[in-house]
């Protein structure tokens, strides 16, 4: 079976053959939209059914069961249904904003997707400040969310986009924190270093204590940050009706709920990176027989078990703590995780420099 890095370099060495330069990189560009579409269509109709799954399985029930078989084709339905609906806008809605901030949001997760490394070759940017970037582009979805809230002109949608911001910049601080543990241990802000470095082992391993207290700092942060329960704090249907897109319907609404479900796997898919080897198979040390029989295992296959395994987490968490009031939300970030992560940073700082790593 080829590998992606032979079958992307196909592709590129022929483009290049038979067209020119600029054509071939225009050509690029588009098939790498075309691919990023698809992506996003097949990952909002799979996470939605696996959230429905994983709830029904947590709650004792079966969950969607009717719409094709074993209910696989239930989120489809949903789509369909959401693309015949009408969208309103409010009188009094700044309709300018109102229109343009689902997919200011919706463009952030198209962003984020550049770095990342979904198999051995298979990467769109691989750029050399990438987990910077990562961190600086994902701080700008607040702007959509704020921009929804106000331009909505609808109280519950500002109360819920002012919640909302307060909690991304927050728990962004102990986020990018956790993430920058992973580049002291590893020397370098590219994804693929920080891959490669973890040929012998993943960092939740190789890194000692502050390594998995980084990440569990880290999925707590992320789950914050996309807004999930028990953070949803932003949407809480008991106080806000539905937050900030209270007032958004039809594919308008469609973009919010698919931009959750992408920035969730997006998320994960970093944190499977940093943490766990991204693509890398796992391997331990000198074990030569162990770790042959670990690369028969397509690299693509390692990538997705782990993202998919952390968004199971984050599905888990949703199911099982009840949601937090404001205060607390931020009191955890700001009394509890932000002086853990910045310790931590200084253990590891620690490890890193007497090289105590595996």
């Amino acid at each position: 079976m080829p590998s992606f890095e032979t079958i992307t370099g196909s592709v590129q060495n022929w483009l290049y053959d038979t067209f020119t330069p600029t054509s071939a990189l225009m050509l690029e560009c588009l098939i790498v939209i075309l691919l990023v579409t698809t992506l996003f269509a097949v990952l909002g109709l799979v996470l939605v059914l696996m959230e429905r799954k994983v709830a029904a399985h947590i709650q004792i029930r079966l969950g969607p069961n009717r719409v094709g078989p074993g209910g696989m084709l239930q989120t489809v339905a949903d789509t369909l249904k959401l693309l015949m609906k009408e969208g309103l806008t409010p009188d009094l809605a700044d309709k300018f904003l109102f229109n343009l901030a689902p997919f200011v949001v919706i463009t952030v997760a198209m962003l984020l997707l550049a770095p990342i490394a979904f198999a051995k070759g298979f990467q769109i940017w691989d750029i050399n400040i990438g987990v910077l970037y990562v961190s600086a582009v994902s701080s700008l979805s607040v702007i959509g969310i704020l921009m929804a809230g106000w331009a909505s002109n609808n109280k519950y949608s500002l109360l819920g986009a002012m919640r909302s911001g307060a909690q991304i910049v927050s728990y962004e601080l102990s986020a990018g924190l956790a993430i920058l543990s992973i580049v002291v241990l590893t020397g370098s802000l590219q994804i693929s270093d920080i891959i490669e470095s973890q040929r012998d082992g993943w960092w939740l391993f190789k890194g000692h204590v502050p390594a998995v207290i980084s990440f569990v700092l880290f999925l707590v942060a992320v789950t914050a940050e996309t807004n999930r329960a028990p953070f949803d704090l932003a949407e809480a249907e008991s106080e806000l009706t539905a937050g900030f897109h209270t007032e958004y319907s039809g594919m308008r609404f469609a973009l919010f709920f698919l931009a959750e479900y992408i920035n969730i796997f997006i998320l994960c898919a970093i944190g499977a990176t940093l943490f766990l080897g991204g693509w890398m198979p796992l391997h331990f040390g000198n074990w030569e027989g162990f770790n042959q029989l670990m690369d028969y295992i397509p690299s693509s296959v390692w990538f997705m078990g782990k993202t998919f395994f952390l968004i199971f987490l984050i599905m888990w968490f949703r199911w099982t703590f009840p949601r937090l009031r404001v205060d607390q939300l931020l009191n955890l970030e700001w009394k509890y995780l932000l002086p853990i992560s910045l310790f931590n940073l200084l253990l590891v700082t620690v490890v890193a420099i007497m090289k105590w790593h595996f």
